[in-house]
């Protein structure tokens, strides 16, 4: 006899509950682009399925997630709960020691000039952000890049500028890489160099003086999550060295 019960306790959030013991939890919040993800956490299965049929019930269409395609086990379950694949990005691990990158003799061309992290003003930053990003949707296509940099409703794509390296070209901002700090391992979020500037090292020149700080200040390793259609990128990172030690999926329920 199944005695789970489920119980809405804030916005965004509920338990699954037997004999008033919590066995599980469900969580929903809206990301900066508007699409709505969710998570559901618990090792039960009668407990995981109760969870989502509650709150899919509850919530609007399209909803979404992510899983790690090693765990097949938890992609079972959101395939039993009606989710299916939209997109994959694979997760690496990018040395920053300049002997295993071979960055160390990276150096951007003649009339550019790398201002390191922090160093960046927000005016031109933000509108070097939206070019780019209107670049890659008209190429790529912006559903290819990882969560984490999707566009803001707002159009405050850039939040923090501490958080961006950039290569000037005069008073131009002509490419970027974000890191966010994450402890002991800090996540590239995004790299890009604006079209006409391409396939000038430019790119390498970022990564060089990013991974070099990185290295300089202990930091071993970062991480980055490149979308699996991505192969520009993901070529960049395999040439320096980084590994590929996951992927992950984002599966929908229309």
């Amino acid at each position: 006899m199944d005695t789970t019960e489920i119980a809405r306790v804030a916005d965004g959030h509920w338990h699954a509950l037997e004999d008033d013991q919590v066995v599980g939890r469900g969580e929903t919040w809206r990301r900066h682009d508007g699409r709505i993800f969710l998570s559901i956490d618990s090792w039960q299965d009668t407990a995981f399925d109760r969870l989502a049929a509650t709150m899919l019930a509850e919530l609007p269409r399209p909803l979404y997630t992510m899983v790690d395609a090693a765990d097949l086990a938890l992609a079972s379950r959101w395939e039993r709960a009606g989710f299916g694949p939209a997109r994959s990005e694979h997760v690496y691990r990018v040395p920053t020691d300049p002997e295993l990158t071979n960055l160390g003799a990276a150096r951007p061309p003649e009339g550019v000039t790398i201002l390191p992290l922090g160093a960046a003003e927000k005016d031109p930053l933000r509108d070097l952000d939206r070019t780019v990003r209107a670049e890659v949707e008209a190429t790529l296509g912006w559903r290819e890049m990882p969560a984490e940099v999707l566009p803001r409703l707002d159009d405050a794509t850039v939040v923090d500028p501490t958080k961006y390296a950039v290569a000037a070209e005069g008073d131009r901002y002509v490419g970027l890489i974000r890191v966010a700090p994450v402890p002991r391992q800090p996540r590239i979020g995004l790299l890009a160099v604006r079209e006409d500037r391409q396939r000038r090292g430019i790119a390498r020149a970022l990564l060089a003086d990013v991974l070099g700080n990185l290295h300089r200040s202990g930091v071993r390793a970062a991480t980055a999550e490149i979308g699996a259609a991505n192969t520009a990128a993901a070529a960049l990172f395999d040439d320096i060295g980084a590994e590929r030690v996951g992927t992950n999926l984002e599966v929908v329920l229309h």
